[in-house]
């Protein structure tokens, strides 16, 4: 819960006032030190970024860019430019690529649905440029790259530019942690019919790749919630995962890269789970209608109407929070009357140790009618008595405010 400390100031120009909400976190959520060049770590549940490590920096994404490709495959399918039995062909540029492979050749006709496995399952670098050729405005790998780039871009994704559908290492494909990690909560949000595929542990292809047949996601096998989403490795890029769990209602979404083999990876993502989902909870901190504090009135029947919250307040902070949270509560003052329930007066700034401020709106609990002419006199008369009476030290301590 919240203490609250309600404190005054005033300046010469208006009055100013303030409500401190000053119950300090004695303690709270250990930071996770990940050995990851970038991390980016959210809960999607409630928006909450529980970490960031130069998750804006635009890096080399390896495979894990292929999210971007089948987010473009998936809204082709959802519009009905492409039918998962439809089958695509195989050009000589696709079957030219090596890595990580369905091992397809040209006289392949791919159904779209083996082609989406391919991808997600095996990573398959040959898999993608099937479905960007077909995909491209004009029928090439490099078209569906400016495609790519222009639809991230309109996903609000600002450090993604591609080269190429797989993320084969080049000049200028680039992506940062935080653009994955929003790519992979939209994948999740948008397309929840197409989603399961990211959990699926094997896919063997008409039985010509038993060396690639299963996927590289070290979370799936570990029984802690995971359900995707993608891995990446390449000698620039390193190795990285962009990843999510599911842990009753909450979902943790992450992207890591830089890391420098396959098990320390796989430790990292383990870990990050771990701590998301042990050392942060969701807890209500205001109820709704519950009284925060009070503003002070001007000209009012009342001198002042208690500020409330128009809904349950629910947070996700640290599980070790204790004596609550820093927070504190502005808004310009005294208001002047009349005051009708569920005004909006003021502004809950609440401050979680480590963690984003979030900002809600308070609103009056009731109805304040402007005072009568005896009531208004009286209190413009108390304030001029004020004003005049003031001793030398009060006047000192206004004016010392007024030049702040």
């Amino acid at each position: 819960m919240i203490s609250f400390i309600p404190a005054l100031r005033q300046t010469a120009r208006r009055l100013l006032a303030s409500a401190a909400l000053l119950a300090m976190m004695t303690s709270g959520a250990q930071a996770f030190d990940t050995k990851a060049r970038a991390a980016f770590v959210i809960d999607m549940t409630t928006g909450t970024v529980l970490l960031d490590k130069n998750a804006d920096d635009p890096l080399p994404p390896a495979s894990m860019s292929k999210l971007m490709t089948l987010y473009i495959a998936f809204e082709a399918l959802r519009d009905g430019q492409l039918q998962l039995e439809e089958k695509l062909p195989v050009s000589q540029h696709a079957m030219s690529y090596g890595g990580s492979t369905m091992f397809l050749n040209t006289q392949d006709r791919v159904a779209v649905q083996d082609l989406l496995r391919g991808i997600i399952v095996l990573s398959g670098n040959d898999a993608c440029a099937v479905l960007a050729e077909a995909l491209s405005p004009d029928g090439t790998e490099q078209g569906f790259a400016r495609l790519m780039t222009q639809r991230a871009a309109q996903l609000g994704m600002t450090a993604s530019q591609f080269k190429n559908a797989s993320g084969w290492p080049a000049e200028g494909h680039v992506m940062s942690m935080r653009d994955l990690t929003l790519l992979a909560s939209h994948i999740i949000k948008d397309f929840p019919d197409f989603y399961p595929i990211f959990s699926e542990r094997k896919f063997a292809f008409d039985g010509r790749a038993p060396s690639n047949t299963t996927n590289r996601n070290p979370l799936l096998a570990l029984d802690i919630g995971a359900d995707g989403l993608k891995t990446g490795h390449t000698a620039e890029a390193g190795y990285g995962l962009v990843g999510s769990a599911k842990n009753g209602e909450r979902r943790v979404v992450f992207a890591i890269t830089g890391l420098d083999s396959a098990a320390e990876r796989a430790e990292q993502s383990e870990a990050i789970v771990n701590w998301a989902f042990r050392q942060f909870a969701e807890q209500t901190i205001v109820k709704q209608g519950q009284p925060v504090t009070q503003a002070e009135l001007w000209l009012g029947a009342e001198d002042a109407v208690d500020l409330v919250a128009e809904k349950d307040i629910t947070l996700l902070l640290p599980t070790m929070t204790a004596g609550g949270v820093k927070a504190e509560v502005v808004y310009t003052g005294p208001i002047e009357a009349p005051v009708k329930q569920g005004q909006r007066l003021a502004e809950l700034i609440i401050q979680p140790e480590g963690l984003p401020e979030t900002r809600v709106p308070l609103v009056a609990a009731g109805d304040v009618a402007a005072g009568g002419f005896f009531d208004r006199m009286m209190t413009v008369s108390a304030v001029l008595l004020k004003r005049f009476t003031a001793q030398p030290s009060e006047m000192e301590t206004e004016a010392a405010q007024d030049a702040t």
